[in-house]
């Protein structure tokens, strides 16, 4: 399977937890980046897509008739694509009726809100800018407008959160049935907002926190299918597993990264250096690698460890990872099950200590070509 992804990199304000390639105050260039992603597509090799993920950023931002114009550029860029999901992410304060029904016209499955917390005291310390009242009007219209599943973006461990607070979200929350829940916890990266205010993550609260929701949406539900994506039956993401799987996909845009034969490569993150190579005819490739000996069946192993029911490792990666796959089972972070190797829930709360094993710099002698 190949997934595309598509990047849009405006926002009204940046989120103070955010690190991804996201502009404020950039939308005049809105009608010239779209160009610059059909332009790109042009510049890479053939490919029939079964998915489309649309993110950012925030695509939201997009007028009613640039999104159209968006579907319409990706739908010349693709005439092969058999699309069997397409998702687009989107804000309470950016979503309007109009928006909604140019997303259901293009066909869009998937419709990805954030939230982020239901708290209204803690939405504008966070960066964002909308209510608790935006959202549940945004989440009524896009019910109406018939767009056939609904992911609310949640987030844990933010500064004055309570375990309290995050049981209110998660009731208001599932009070409106969404079908697919993502869940995140507080990551301080170098360079937020949040890291430059000293703020720190409160790993214990998280975890009380993050227990919590995951007994009340198994209650009300939703099957945990991945360390952060909780979904009633049917309505997985296709996009994002694919990712775990390492299947192939090709990322357009500012920061995207594309993987197709074993190699990976990622784009200029800045706005006006990715337009000006795109114009010029230039793939924006601003790294390009591709994972061979351990690092490539490490990757396999720490991709396929996010999906709760685990993944069958290869003959070379069981091979290659005895000691340190014994050592996580021997602290009760993992565990096999039949052919499937999988953590625990112990495992999972502590998934990254897990993924160290199977990240460079190795604690292994061997070398696999």
């Amino acid at each position: 399977m190949t997934g595309l992804y598509v990047h849009i990199p405006f926002c009204s304000v940046k989120c103070f937890y955010c690190d991804f390639a996201a502009f404020s105050g950039q939308s005049r260039q809105a009608g010239r980046y779209l160009a610059a992603l059909e332009a790109e597509a042009s510049l890479r090799p053939f490919c029939a897509p079964e998915t489309l993920y649309v993110g950012g950023g925030t695509p939201s931002e997009l007028t009613a008739p640039q999104i159209v114009e968006l579907f319409e550029r990706l739908g010349r860029a693709y005439p092969a694509a058999k699309l069997n999901e397409i998702t687009f992410e989107g804000n309470p304060e950016s979503l309007t009726d109009d928006k909604l029904t140019a997303l259901r016209s293009a066909g869009v499955t998937r419709l990805s809100i954030g939230l982020q917390t239901a708290d209204d005291a803690l939405l504008p310390a966070i960066g964002r800018r909308h209510t608790a009242a935006d959202f549940t009007r945004v989440f009524g219209a896009a019910r109406r407008a018939g767009i056939p599943s609904l992911n609310v973006d949640l987030m844990y461990g933010l500064p004055g959160q309570t375990l309290e607070s995050l049981r209110r979200t998660l009731d208001f929350v599932l009070d409106l049935r969404p079908e697919h829940v993502s869940l995140y916890g507080l990551q301080v990266e170098d360079r937020t907002l949040f890291a430059r205010r000293g703020v720190e993550e409160n790993n214990d609260n998280g975890r009380d926190m993050y227990e919590a929701a995951i007994r009340a949406l198994a209650e009300a539900g939703l099957e945990h299918y991945e360390i952060s994506n909780f979904a009633r039956p049917g309505h997985r993401s296709r996009h994002n597993d694919n990712y775990w799987l390492r299947g192939n996909y090709v990322g357009l845009g500012c920061s995207a990264a594309s993987f197709a034969g074993g190699r990976r490569s990622a784009n200029e993150e800045r706005l006006i250096p990715y337009l000006e190579a795109v114009e010029a005819g230039r793939l924006p490739d601003a790294e390009s690698e591709a994972p061979k000996g351990l690092e490539a069946l490490g990757e396999e192993a720490f991709l396929g460890l996010r999906r709760i029911e685990g993944f069958a490792p290869s003959s070379a990666l069981r091979a290659a990872f005895a000691g340190p796959w014994a050592t996580l089972k021997a602290r009760g972070l993992a565990r096999e099950d039949g052919p499937r190797w999988r953590l625990t829930g112990e495992g999972v709360f502590l998934a990254n200590e897990a993924f160290r094993e199977f990240v460079p710099p190795f604690a292994l002698q061997e070398t696999v070509e």
